[in-house]
Order: C-alpha cells, then sequence, then structure tokens
C-alpha cells in the first residue's frame, strides 16, 4: 500500500496523466513513476535530401545532422504528402492525407478536423508541455518573417490549439545587410536584391543571431534547458534553405568560388516525353537563370544548408548537456523535398523522387543506429511516436505504426509511397521499381512513368511505350483504390477540391 500510495503521490508532483505513458520501476527498493519520453521534433524547410552528406552528398557539409544519422534510423524512401508548405504540414500535423481534409493550400486543417487532436496536441492533452518554436504549421517565408519584426504578433496558419506555448523567430532574410545577388529574372543584372519566392543569395554580415534559424536555435535550447516538471513535445522548425538563401558570410567559403559547382545532366529533348503539367514551375529557362546564376544558388543553397545544420547541433548539444538524451525521441525530416536543377528544374511542386522525397531520421533512446530502406511517410510520424510514448492512437490517424523498422530496418509497413502536388493536380504512387504521376484523377492531363532501376533519374518516360500499358493500367487501377482509401474516413469528405490550392 506505501509503494502505490509513493506512485500516486509521484504522479501528482510531476503533473503526468494517468494513462499509459506512466510506468513503473523499481529502484533501490522503492516503486518510482518512470518519466515519459520526450520528443524533439526539428524540421528543415525546402530541404532535399540530397545535400546532406549523410545521403551520399560529397560538397555540402552537414556534420551535426550527419551525427544524428549515425545514432539513429536514417530512412532512404521517406516521402512527404503535398509537395510544397501548406498541404505537407497541415497533414503530417493532423494526420490526414491532403485529399481527406481537402486542405491543399496555405492553411492549417482545423476548420476542416473540428475537434480531432493534432499530433501535438494529442500529446498535450495526454500531460505533456507542447511547444513550437517557428514554423511547424504553414508561416510565410520570406514574406511573413520579414514582414513581422520582434514585438509583433504573426502566427501565419499556425494552430493555437496544438501548442501549451508557441514562440517566432523573426529576421531579416533578403534585407540582410550584405553581399547579394537576385538570381532568378535578373538576365542583365540590375535588378537589386529582393523578397517574395525569388532565388537570392546573401552572404550576410554579422553571425548566426542576427538570423531567425540562429533566434529559433536559441528559444529552442532555452526550452529544453529549463527542464519542465513534465515530457514535453518540442517542434523546432528552421526556415532554412528556403528562399532567399541568406547566411552569414562564414558558411560560404566552402562553396565558393561558385563555379566550381557540378550542375545536373541537361539532356536535350529531356520534356518532350513528358506532359506540360510534369515540367516544374520553376526551369532554368522560365528563371533566365544562365550557368554561372545557376551554380551560384546550388552554392548559395548549400551555404544556407549548413548554416542550418549548425543550428541543429546548438540543439542537440542543448539536450544532451539538460540529462534528457536518454529520454528522448529526436526526429530530423523536411516538410518536402527541392530540385537543384535537375531535368532543368529548381525548387518544390514537382513529384519527381527529389522533390517528393525527403531526409528522415529517428533516434530512439535504446534502439540501434540502423539505414531502412523500406518505404514511409511523414503521416506515419504521428502514430509511430505516439505509440513509441505509450499513447493510443487516435481512430482518425490516417498514417501507419512504422515502430518495428526501428528494430528491425528490414521491416515493412508499405508496399508503395503516396504524394501529391495540388498546385498541379497530380498524384505519385512510388513502388520499389516504378514510378507512377498522373495528372488530374481522369489522367487527362496526361501520364509518367518511370524504371527507376533502369533509369533512375527518370528521362525516359514509358507511359505511352506499349511493352508496359499492363504496369501503367495496374498503376493506376492502384491511384484509384488509394484515393477511394483516403476518402474513406471520418470527415465523410467526397471531393478533392474543397479547397482550391492557392499561393
Amino acid at each position: 500500500m506505501n509503494r502505490l500510495l509513493q506512485l500516486f503521490t509521484a504522479i501528482l508532483l510531476l503533473g503526468l496523466p494517468l494513462g499509459p505513458t506512466v510506468a513503473a520501476t523499481e529502484v533501490n527498493g522503492p516503486t518510482e513513476a518512470k518519466r515519459p519520453m520526450n520528443v524533439l521534433f526539428l524540421i528543415s524547410d525546402d530541404l532535399t535530401y540530397t545535400a546532406l552528406s549523410c545521403y551520399g552528398n560529397t560538397v555540402c557539409q552537414t556534420p551535426n545532422i550527419d551525427a544524428l544519422a549515425a545514432s539513429g534510423t536514417r530512412f532512404t524512401r521517406a516521402y512527404c504528402q503535398g509537395t510544397y508548405c501548406g498541404p505537407s504540414r497541415a497533414s503530417f500535423m493532423s494526420g490526414f492525407y491532403p485529399h481527406a481534409t481537402g486542405v491543399l493550400g496555405y492553411k492549417n486543417p482545423r476548420a476542416q478536423i473540428g475537434d480531432r487532436a493534432t499530433w501535438s496536441q494529442h500529446f498535450k492533452n495526454n500531460g505533456y508541455y507542447a511547444a513550437r518554436v517557428s514554423k511547424i504549421f504553414h508561416m510565410g517565408v520570406p514574406g511573413g518573417i520579414e514582414d513581422h519584426g520582434p514585438g509583433r504578433d504573426y502566427n501565419g496558419a499556425d494552430d493555437e490549439l496544438s501548442w501549451t506555448e508557441r514562440f517566432n523567430s523573426p529576421g531579416p532574410e533578403w534585407r540582410a545587410p550584405g553581399d547579394g545577388e537576385t538570381l532568378e529574372g535578373n538576365p542583365d543584372g540590375k535588378k537589386p536584391v529582393v523578397g517574395g519566392n525569388t532565388f537570392v543569395v546573401v552572404e550576410a554580415d554579422g553571425d548566426d543571431m542576427v538570423h531567425s534559424d540562429g533566434k529559433t536555435a536559441k528559444k529552442a535550447c532555452e526550452l529544453i534547458r529549463q527542464q519542465r516538471d513534465r515530457p514535453f513535445w518540442l517542434g523546432v522548425g528552421f526556415v532554412r534553405p528556403h528562399v532567399p538563401f541568406v547566411a552569414p558570410k562564414s558558411y560560404f567559403p566552402p562553396y565558393k568560388p561558385y563555379s566550381k559547382h557540378a550542375l545536373p545532366p541537361k539532356i536535350e529533348g529531356d520534356w518532350d516525353d513528358i506532359p506540360k503539367a510534369g515540367i516544374n514551375y520553376k526551369t532554368s529557362p522560365n528563371m533566365k537563370m544562365d550557368l554561372r546564376r545557376q551554380k551560384k544558388a546550388v552554392g548559395g543553397y548549400y551555404a544556407s544548408v549548413a548554416y542550418m545544420d549548425a543550428q541543429v547541433g546548438k540543439v542537440l548539444d542543448a539536450l544532451k548537456a539538460s540529462g534528457q538524451e536518454d529520454n528522448t525521441i529526436v526526429i530530423f525530416t523536411s516538410d518536402h523535398g527541392y530540385h537543384l536543377g535537375e531535368h532543368d528544374f529548381w525548387a518544390k511542386v514537382s513529384l519527381r523522387d527529389e522533390s517528393a522525397g525527403v531526409p528522415l531520421i529517428i533516434r530512439v533512446p535504446g534502439k540501434q543506429p540502423a539505414v531502412c530502406h523500406s518505404f514511409v511517410e511523414l503521416l506515419d510520424l504521428y502514430p509511430t511516436v505516439a505509440t513509441l510514448c505509450g499513447l493510443d492512437v487516435p481512430k482518425h490517424v490516417q498514417g501507419k505504426d512504422i515502430s518495428a523498422m526501428l528494430d528491425d530496418p528490414n521491416h515493412q509497413v508499405r508496399e508503395f509511397a503516396f504524394s501529391v502536388a495540388p498546385m498541379r493536380k497530380g498524384f505519385l504512387i512510388r513502388e520499389d521499381r516504378f514510378a507512377f504521376i498522373q495528372y488530374e484523377e481522369d489522367a487527362s492531363a496526361g501520364t509518367e512513368l518511370f524504371d527507376t532501376h533502369a533509369d533512375p533519374q527518370g528521362y525516359d518516360n514509358l507511359a505511352g511505350d506499349d511493352r508496359y500499358q499492363e504496369v501503367l493500367a495496374r498503376m493506376q487501377s492502384t491511384l484509384t483504390r488509394k484515393l477511394a482509401e483516403v476518402r474513406d474516413n471520418d470527415l465523410s469528405l467526397q471531393s478533392s477540391d474543397r479547397e482550391s490550392p492557392k499561393g
């Protein structure tokens, strides 16, 4: 009876829920309440996995993310569910696919999901301190960040119910003093450094703390050091390498001279066999970027990634110093990928691997480091982390629990990954061998089919090849079934067009 009383008293003092997150352990005789595992969710913005050295990049330097990958499970086939910020973030935070909620643009899903708990809200409801620093749901970059200085309230498309507390990190963005150049739409070099969703490189004066991500890392470290009296779910959103490619000057020397950067192959007639909808919204020709500017864009992007990586390192160091490292699940990912000149494409939106694929690293205390080649989706994070922390998974969540992969990297949960590009009304079914992309639900805007074993870079569209018509039909059938499955949910949405993707 005395031991039960001690356990109950400890639970009350810690402010923990009387639920599955509390376990009893024997420590020198008396039974004590074990603190549930914390969750540290680190997310970069517009980061392609191809830029990270732990994924094989030999130029970009990311030692802190590499160290996390070496101590956790690195997933090589992780995919976002929407290939730009708004729908992707609304999806993995809500637990619904974009075509389940109809949130296809730059807004949070609260109006659609009602009182259903988002990922962080579910943890908050179970006694966790849930906080975000900077961008977790969509937040305009550069627009929102640059226009809202200290003391000015700016939450973008955030969801207030998801958090115990939330913190913003304004920065100067393209206005930062330093050596800047607009690369996009500036063939004669006369355009000044500009804002907007524009390719701009700024070698900025000052140190890390001048910019949004430096402030984000500092606040995250402060929150971790506080060692609150209850477990935490802390979301830390870094805005780099989203344009503008701005970072302190000290991060640029390894990537200069810019002329040294190799660009992806440029194949004559590369676009001839793909539908118009398959040509990305940003290309070298329509951005009027010559080879010099393209190479500078790559160098500026890498410098921004290196700056972001340094901030990740600060947060991980603070976690270790806090004494909570051995009781904290750490996740690193991006909201979607990014083209760096492949097929003369730039930025996001495309459903090619460079845009739909994401880096994903999960480190769980007690689990051995591994590399997993099985398909996973960002949507799987919600149910997986809830399970790892001993929480029930809400019935509305459409992701799958992939926690078994953290013990056995050969374990398979999905036969394929599914992603959408609402701006292009496109859908991706990505299997081991074949990548299938369809534009419009009736395929009226075209299809693409690539044999990724024989043609890993996707230069030969097989959709019109008679030899692959059975494969094409099978993939189209798979897509039809998947969309029906996505829409079979407790929101009862029957149309994918409830919200027009804007922005």
